[in-house]
């Protein structure tokens, strides 16, 4: 795919897909109201904690749409894939900054208006993007890269970061 229509594409389901479940499904379930389940000492901290987490959630979901178009000449869509493999920026760290990203912004939000209703939509969330990853994804992108896939699959870990980053 071309990087024009391919960032596009992107943009649209960046806003549908990550938009939907990291902002208005959070939004839905807590209405963005502050709680204070904690004394002030203790909700401060967890409300800066909770911005930071939100913040690098937002940085790396935009960085790796970005690598999608710019270094996989795709979209992160499953009906539009990238043309090649892309294991630059983020992904030199984590398989899947995206999903990590997304759940990174949910539990920031629960820190920020100390909702537990949004740990457990995050919780909740787990079990189908993981699905997804495992049965659909992975074998998917096996298929379609190999041993490229399969080298990058042993060595970059899916959902905890490495510190180092991955040299293919």
């Amino acid at each position: 795919m071309r990087r024009t229509p391919a960032a596009v594409v992107s943009a649209a389901f960046f806003a549908a897909a990550p938009g939907t479940v990291a902002v208005l499904i959070p939004y839905w379930i807590s209405g963005w109201r502050m709680r204070d389940p904690f004394p002030p000492a203790v909700m401060i901290p967890l409300q800066v904690l909770g911005g930071l987490l939100v913040l690098a959630g937002l940085v790396v979901l935009v960085h790796a749409f970005v690598r999608f178009v710019v270094e996989g000449f795709g979209t992160p869509m499953p009906v539009a894939p990238p043309d090649r493999l892309v294991v630059g920026g983020f992904y030199r760290h984590v398989r899947n900054p995206m999903y990590v990203a997304v759940f990174a912004a949910v539990v920031g939000q629960a820190a920020i208006f100390g909702d537990p209703w949004l740990l457990g939509y995050a919780t909740v969330l787990g079990v189908p993007v993981y699905s997804f990853v495992r049965w659909y994804e992975e074998p998917a992108l096996r298929r379609k890269f190999g041993s490229d896939y399969d080298d990058y699959r042993a060595h970059v870990p899916g959902w905890w970061p490495r510190l180092s980053p991955y040299r293919p």
